[in-house]
């Protein structure tokens, strides 16, 4: 046998094994990041009905809906919203700018007001069977969505955990609000992530709400037969 074509084998041989070992090693490393993902994408929302029936909602074609952040607590150490809003102004500021750190305030105030509501209700309305959620106060009842604790999920690059929302779901007689004929508490509704994950913490957040909007209208079609 030449010394050229001992050679070649030689090569082919180093060159199978780095392509084993680089696929067992790409392998693994696949199998680290999708258990790393299942906490954050298969945890289960608890949704239950801690008083009042749904008989109310049977020939109603729209519901008011109504966001309360009173109270409202963040991560595993329950921070207040005061304290996880100048948490994450003083982490931009250092990290990016003072000026990036007024675009995240502003975005996250715009996301409470605006986007969290928005997609809640697009979810609605979306899954839910011959009721339209609404922004009208003329509606005969109004559901208020009264958050109370979130956890904003991260992202790293190929790790990324998303967004968990616990809120209560009351059902109020919109021109008597003391007068409760439902409520239901949603715990801990995940966002739905690509595998990817979603940067933004404000855009995991939302996703939560989707995921509330969904599960309730869910419920809602089990229980209201028409």
């Amino acid at each position: 046998m030449s010394y050229m074509l001992k050679k070649c084998i030689f090569v082919f041989y180093l060159t199978t094994i780095n392509l084993i070992v680089m696929n067992k090693i790409l392998t693994s490393l696949l199998l680290l990041i999708s258990v790393w993902m299942i906490p954050s994408s298969a945890h289960a929302q608890k949704m239950k009905v801690i008083s009042g029936k749904f008989d109310f909602l049977k020939d109603q074609k729209e519901l008011n809906v109504q966001f309360d952040y009173e109270g409202l607590q963040l991560y595993n150490e329950n921070k207040s919203e005061a304290q996880y809003v100048s948490e994450r102004i003083q982490e931009i500021s250092t990290n990016k700018g003072q000026d990036e750190a007024e675009v995240w305030k502003k975005d996250w105030e715009y996301s409470k007001s605006t986007s969290f509501v928005d997609k809640f209700i697009a979810s609605m309305n979306k899954n839910l069977n011959n009721i339209q959620c609404v922004k009208n106060n003329n509606a005969k009842y109004t559901i208020i969505v009264q958050t109370y604790w979130i956890y904003p999920g991260w992202f790293a690059g190929v790790m990324a955990q998303a967004a968990k929302v616990s809120t209560k779901l009351i059902f109020v007689e919109t021109a008597n609000p003391s007068n409760v004929l439902l409520t239901i508490d949603s715990e801990k509704a995940p966002g739905n992530i690509s595998f990817v994950g979603v940067p933004n913490n404000n855009d995991r957040i939302a996703e939560g709400y989707a995921k509330t909007g969904k599960s309730l209208a869910n419920m809602i079609n089990k229980k209201v037969k028409k």
